[in-house]
């Protein structure tokens, strides 16, 4: 049903917006921390923190600094965290198995957080482009990004993090089929409340860029993603996406990038209902960044009106590298 609005001066718009009070009242969105997914980069190594050039105010850590993250992220009432690993080329290979290896990065650090921090929820990174020194999401054969046999091994590297006890897994290889794999594996092997948040609408972004510095992925990429990751142009795309994967046993979806894909946001969600979130990719962090700290904009006001537009477009939650200083801007 259209909205209809009195003429003026019966109608004044106006009146709603003159105070803090009555703009509070009359707000129709709202950012909590509980809508906050704290994505952090590990390394190997002891007592590290080491700046990520292209990201302003992001480290790689080593284990051991990511437990004290994660006890800065549960302080703040951040309820999740995102693990990424950090490999040099001299750790990656073409059979990618330090992926699935239980003592990689990664599932050392889940095993940590959660003896140190049991009540914070750690969400993991389903891809082997961290682990390929070919840089891609899938494993290489003759130049092909092939899609069943990567598949196989996205469920090995599924159940090794499961086993090392993370809460949710992120599939974000965008690989045909491997959400119904990954679920039925875990269902077999008994990890039954294991979530999936599929990265099921990600696309062949040129946002990403900051990422791949900090994962050791960008010397390491041959060619482009363009053959599984979404054209940027496409819309109806994505929503075939996200049906496939609720079906297959997702129990949320994302969309990546964030921002520029607001329009794909609000149509997953007001399609399917289910829980949406998208992620503030790296270059619009470090954009923004990069702007705040030459004074061409209020850095925190942008960063928090950045995140109120995910939640106005539908998303329950933004995994954003901005999480803990969002946390503490919300606590004032």
């Amino acid at each position: 049903m259209k909205p209809t609005v009195a003429p003026f001066p019966a109608a004044r718009l106006r009146r709603t917006r003159q105070s803090p009070a009555i703009r509070g009242l009359v707000r129709q969105n709202a950012l909590t921390v509980e809508d906050l997914i704290w994505p952090v980069f590990v390394r190997a190594g002891e007592g590290i923190e080491e700046p990520v050039p292209s990201m302003p105010g992001v480290v790689r850590r080593s284990v051991d600094k990511v437990v004290e993250a994660a006890r800065e992220a549960a302080d703040l009432g951040i309820p999740a965290i995102c693990i990424f690993p950090y490999t040099g080329m001299e750790e990656r290979t073409e059979d990618c198995a330090g992926a699935w290896d239980p003592e990689n990065h990664a599932n050392r650090a889940i095993r940590a957080i959660k003896a140190a921090v049991p009540g914070i929820a750690v969400m993991t990174d389903v891809a082997l482009d961290t682990y390929n020194i070919n840089g891609h999401d899938g494993l290489v054969v003759d130049g092909e990004i092939v899609n069943d046999a990567t598949v196989e091994a996205l469920v090995r590297m599924t159940l090794a993090q499961a086993e090392a006890g993370a809460d949710i897994i992120g599939p974000s290889d965008m690989m045909d089929g491997r959400i119904g794999a990954m679920r039925a594996a875990l269902e077999t092997a008994g990890h039954r409340n294991v979530m999936i948040l599929s990265y099921a609408a990600k696309y062949a972004s040129a946002f990403y860029g900051p990422f791949r510095d900090a994962v050791g992925a960008s010397a390491a990429l041959s060619g482009d993603k363009k053959t599984y990751q979404m054209d940027p142009a496409n819309s109806d795309e994505a929503l075939r996406l996200i049906e496939r994967d609720l079906n297959e046993g997702a129990d949320m979806v994302m969309v990546k990038p964030g921002l520029p894909y607001l329009d794909i946001c609000r149509r997953v969600k007001d399609t399917f209902g289910a829980p949406t979130f998208a992620y503030q990719v790296s270059g619009e962090y470090a954009m923004i960044q990069a702007a705040a700290q030459n004074g061409w904009i209020d850095g925190e006001r942008v960063v928090l009106e950045s995140l109120i537009a995910f939640k106005r477009a539908g998303c329950d939650g933004i995994l954003t590298y901005f999480a803990p200083q969002v946390a503490r801007l919300l606590a004032r």
